[in-house]
């Protein structure tokens, strides 16, 4: 079936309605803006029963016993609290978040490492995922001069497309459309440049299996590809909500240094596996700013005789952020 015509003037009055909503949530005050996101949290909770039931269900293969059905439910109403709030402080921060202003809201921690391998200059991938607020970690390394290239899914709609891209590289932030993103990867390898990825998405059944929260998880194999091949080293990081206002810690979990990779006998696992299980020890400090909407453990290892019939060229993409 030929896919159906978009409508320009219908996806040209969706863009003015977001610009509007956006404009008049920039001039609320904060605790405003915190009062309409718990409201939406509340009714996102109850009208969003698919991606309810999809967070209960992967917080019971996370944690099993240890959390029982109402302390589930808590979660996940605490989940949507959070990334509600977190979209009103997004669209807060290009007028809060300045050279002169920063530390008011955020607190460093673990950065000296990354900081000198940033001015020493030479390829780096970061890592974090879909925890916390990955949007401002983003725009930080941009306000500071480290303006980071990240692979996304283009919007179908092309003036909300243009909008998002103008407004998160406002800071130097730099989108690759997902399709053809393999080339400007490792353009932007060779250049010496950062690579920011989310690397807790589903890579479905051609993914390489590693543990996360005690079960095998599909992730993609590009960042391990990506750090060898250009002798990178891979930050684990992220950026924490510490208290019940706009105040944020970014972190450095870890760094994954090459020489630690190199006598490995299977260095793409390795170092796949190494960084899950730092973004597991964030998610672990605070499990209601993890996106458990999302299916994380939607496909599963398939006995061997079926995954050699299935086998064919691996996996190699970075989740579109």
């Amino acid at each position: 079936m030929p896919k159906r015509r978009r409508s320009r003037t219908l996806d040209y009055l969706v863009y003015l309605a977001v610009r509007g909503v956006v404009a008049v949530c920039q001039r609320l005050p904060i605790r405003v803006c915190y009062r309409l996101a718990d409201a939406l949290a509340v009714l996102a909770y109850r009208l969003d029963r698919r991606h309810r039931l999809v967070a209960l269900d992967n917080l019971a293969r996370a944690y099993g016993d240890a959390l029982d059905p109402p302390a589930r439910q808590r979660l996940v109403r605490d989940v949507y609290r959070h990334f509600c709030w977190m979209i009103m402080e997004m669209l807060q921060i290009p007028r809060r978040l300045h050279l002169t202003t920063w530390r008011e809201r955020i607190t460093l921690r673990g950065h000296e490492r990354v900081l000198d391998r940033l001015l020493d200059g030479g390829p780096l991938v970061l890592v974090t995922g879909h925890y916390g607020n990955w949007e401002m970690a983003g725009y930080l390394f941009g306000l500071f001069g480290f303006p980071t290239h990240t692979v996304y899914r283009p919007l179908d709609n092309p003036y909300l497309d243009r909008f998002l891209r103008e407004f998160r590289g406002r800071t130097g932030q730099r989108l690759i459309p997902k399709d053809g993103a393999s080339e400007q990867m490792v353009a932007v390898m060779e250049r010496g440049e950062v690579i920011s990825a989310l690397a807790d998405q589903d890579a479905g059944p051609k993914g390489l299996f590693v543990d996360f929260f005690g079960r095998p998880a599909s992730t993609f194999k590009a960042i391990a590809l990506l750090a060898i091949q250009y002798d990178a080293p891979v930050v684990v990081g992220a950026a924490r909500r510490i208290g019940d206002h706009f105040r944020y810690e970014v972190v450095c979990e870890e760094m994954i240094e090459p020489v630690q990779w190199r006598d490995q006998p299977d260095p793409v696992r390795w170092i796949t596996q190494r960084y899950t299980y730092a973004l597991e020890r964030l998610i672990q400090r605070d499990p209601t700013q993890y996106l458990w909407l999302h299916r994380r453990w939607k496909h599963q290892p398939q006995p061997r005789g079926a995954r050699s019939r299935a086998m064919s060229a691996p996996s190699g993409q970075i989740t579109p952020a």
